[in-house]
């Protein structure tokens, strides 16, 4: 397969969005980034990596730390951990009041807001110190020793958290935070706040997709089994309440962020890492999202 062909033809396919969307301006720091950035990047299981744009620019990765939250919250808990957080698809905004409410403080999964920030409280229970902990982590998977938090991005996402505040007290009400409410937030939004670039992303996607390998990074441990498992809440509901949408487009298992990233894999083959701010109503990558698209129709390589 000629993935940097294949990269090359859906770059100029895709050009006819390129003023589509926004950025993320509901967050300060992301406010100021450059909307017309574009970067691509596959790693496949063979060790083969295939880039275009700027892949190798970092940029703040937001919701997409919620899979490596939750892949630490499960080497930690095991099944516990769905005694605290579900594994169904929202059908709601990510950062619906309502539902969380009606569902008495349990998180429909852990991709939502909610269910990131039971991640959250969970990490600060359990790791013996939680930011140098989950920057190792990140690190360890990625290969890069130099991938960081942007404290400027997370202090600034924390200054108007006003729904996501809500959304703790909430949980805290129904008895679902263990800590307190402004650590759990502060860590949340620092988590949120982790920039790296494409090619990082996706050499850091890359054990979700082979999942026949051990997935062992500075002290998180997964079976192969819990592994297939986030992949299958990645399909699910890695992209807000547009899962099922990018299920039918794309056929991947991934997750998006509001910084304009995506991150996919295909099980046994490759990952892929996709960076194009503009965002549609939901959230999520405008070109990102039909790149995605083009790469599985061209390949004919999807999961189903």
């Amino acid at each position: 397969m000629d993935y940097q062909q294949i990269l090359s033809e859906i770059y100029r396919e895709i050009q006819p969005y390129a003023k589509d969307g926004k950025v993320a301006d509901y967050i300060p720091a992301l406010a100021q980034v450059n909307p017309d950035c574009f970067g691509i990047c596959i790693t496949t299981t063979e060790g083969e990596t295939f880039t275009l744009g700027q892949a190798d620019t970092r940029f703040s990765i937001q919701s997409i730390t919620k899979v490596f939250a939750l892949s630490m919250c499960l080497s930690i808990m095991g099944s516990d951990l769905w005694k605290r957080i579900g594994k169904e698809p929202s059908g709601t905004a990510f950062n619906s009041l309502i539902q969380l409410e009606v569902e008495k403080g349990h998180p429909r999964n852990p991709f939502i807001n909610a269910g990131a920030i039971v991640l959250a409280d969970i990490l600060l229970s359990h790791l013996p110190s939680p930011e140098e902990d989950y920057i190792a982590f990140i690190r360890s998977i990625s290969g890069s020793r130099t991938v960081d938090y942007n404290r400027e991005t997370a202090v600034s996402e924390r200054e108007k958290s006003y729904i996501n505040a809500a959304i703790a007290n909430l949980l805290k009400y129904y008895g679902n935070l263990e800590n307190d409410i402004e650590n759990v937030l502060r860590f949340y939004f620092l988590q949120c706040s982790v920039e790296m670039s494409c090619t990082e992303l996706s050499r850091a996607f890359l054990p979700f997709a082979d999942h026949r390998s051990p997935f062992s990074f500075n002290g998180v441990d997964l079976t192969s089994s819990q592994v297939k498992r986030i992949n299958a809440i990645m399909q699910t509901c890695g992209f807000y309440d547009e899962a099922g949408e990018f299920s039918y487009l794309v056929g991947l298992p991934g997750k998006s962020g509001v910084g304009g990233g995506i991150a996919a894999i295909h099980p046994r083959l490759y990952s892929v890492t996709v960076w194009s701010p503009r965002l549609n109503a939901k959230g999520n990558s405008i070109m990102g999202m039909k790149a995605l698209e083009l790469l599985t129709t061209r390949t004919q390589e999807s999961i189903f």
